[in-house]
C-alpha cells in the first residue's frame, strides 16, 4: 500500500512491567473506584509490539504468555488501536504483533503497558505526533494505569491513578520479579480489602542510594497484600523466598498481585535471587530486571 507523508512504514514500542514500590489506599469514591497514593516504576523487562501500515486492523499475539490473554477483539491493544483511529477520524489500518512476555493480571500493568506503547507506536505510525498528555486523555478511557504507563518513568500517582506527578530522582536499583503462576483479579482483591484507610506517604527529596530508599519504603506498605493472599496464598511463599535471599534489602507484592518483587542493591544479587528461586520453583516466573530511570 502506498504511504502518506510523515507515515514511518514501521514502528515499535516496548511495554515494561509498572511496579508499585508502595501502594496505599486512602478512600472509596461513591462510584467505587478506590482513591491511591503510589510510587509507581518501571522494570526493564517487558512486552514488545511492532506496527505496520495495513489495509485494515489486526492484532497478533506470540509469546510464552500469549495463551493467557483474551480474545483480539476484547485486547486492550486492539481497543487502544480502534480508539485511537476513531478519535482522530482515520482507518485503523495496521497490523499490529504484540510478543507477550509478562504475566497475565499480575500486578504489573502488562495489559495497561501494552496499551500505552500500542498509542505510542501508532502515534508514530501514523504521524499523529499527539504528545503524552492528549493520548493519556485518550488512554484514561481504557484504564486508571494509562496514564502512568505512557510515561514509562518514575511517577507518584494519586487520585484513582489517573493523576501522574514527577518525583525526585531515585538512586539505581535492581529487582528480582517472581510470580507464583496464579491470576488474582484486581477487583475481587479491592473488595476484599478491609479496616481503615491509610494516608498519603510522598517522596520529596533525591535519595542518597539504594539503602536508603529501601529504608523509606519498609515506613509505607502495600495495602492491597493481605486481600491477594487470601485469594492466592502462594504470595505469602514468594515473599518469604525473597526475604531469604543474600542482599535483598525489601520483599513486596506489587500492584494487586500476584507479581513480588525483591529490591536489591547490585545486579549480581538480584540475578541469583532470581536464578535460585527459579530453581527450587520451576513452575514460577522468576526474572532480573533493572528498575529504569
Amino acid at each position: 500500500m502506498t504511504r502518506p507523508a510523515g507515515e514511518p512504514a514501521a514502528s515499535v514500542a516496548f511495554a515494561p512491567a509498572k511496579i508499585n514500590l508502595y501502594l496505599h489506599v486512602l478512600g472509596r469514591r461513591a462510584d467505587g473506584f478506590h482513591l491511591l497514593d503510589s510510587l509507581v516504576v518501571f522494570a526493564g523487562i517487558g512486552d514488545e509490539l511492532a506496527c505496520s501500515l495495513a489495509p485494515t486492523f489486526c492484532l497478533e499475539v506470540d509469546g510464552p504468555a500469549a495463551k493467557d490473554l483474551p480474545p483480539a477483539d476484547e485486547n486492550l491493544v486492539s481497543r487502544a488501536a480502534l480508539g485511537l483511529a476513531a478519535a482522530m477520524g482515520r482507518a485503523p489500518g495496521a497490523h499490529v504483533r504484540l510478543t507477550k512476555l509478562l504475566p497475565v493480571a499480575s500486578g504489573i500493568g502488562g495489559g495497561s503497558a501494552d496499551a500505552a506503547a500500542a498509542l505510542r507506536a501508532l502515534d508514530r505510525l501514523w504521524g499523529l505526533d499527539l504528545g503524552e498528555r492528549k493520548l493519556a486523555e485518550l488512554g484514561l478511557a481504557l484504564g486508571s494505569d494509562l496514564p502512568v504507563c505512557l510515561r514509562g518513568r518514575p511517577t507518584a500517582v494519586s487520585g484513582i491513578g489517573e493523576l501522574p506527578a514527577d518525583v525526585p530522582p531515585l538512586p539505581p536499583a535492581w529487582f528480582a520479579l517472581i510470580n507464583p503462576g496464579v491470576a488474582v483479579p484486581t477487583r475481587e482483591v479491592f473488595a476484599r480489602r478491609r479496616g481503615p484507610f491509610s494516608t498519603p506517604a510522598p517522596f520529596h527529596r533525591a535519595l542518597a542510594g539504594t539503602h536508603e530508599l529501601a529504608a523509606l519504603l519498609r515506613e509505607r506498605r502495600n495495602d492491597l497484600t493481605a486481600p491477594a493472599c487470601e485469594i492466592a496464598p502462594g504470595i505469602g511463599e514468594v515473599l518469604a523466598a525473597l526475604e531469604a535471599a543474600p542482599g535483598c534489602l525489601l520483599a513486596r507484592m506489587s500492584g494487586s498481585g500476584a507479581t513480588c518483587f525483591g529490591l536489591f542493591a547490585a545486579p549480581g544479587p538480584a540475578e541469583e535471587a532470581a536464578a535460585t528461586i527459579g530453581r527450587a520453583q520451576p513452575g514460577w516466573w522468576c526474572v532480573a530486571a533493572p528498575m529504569l530511570g
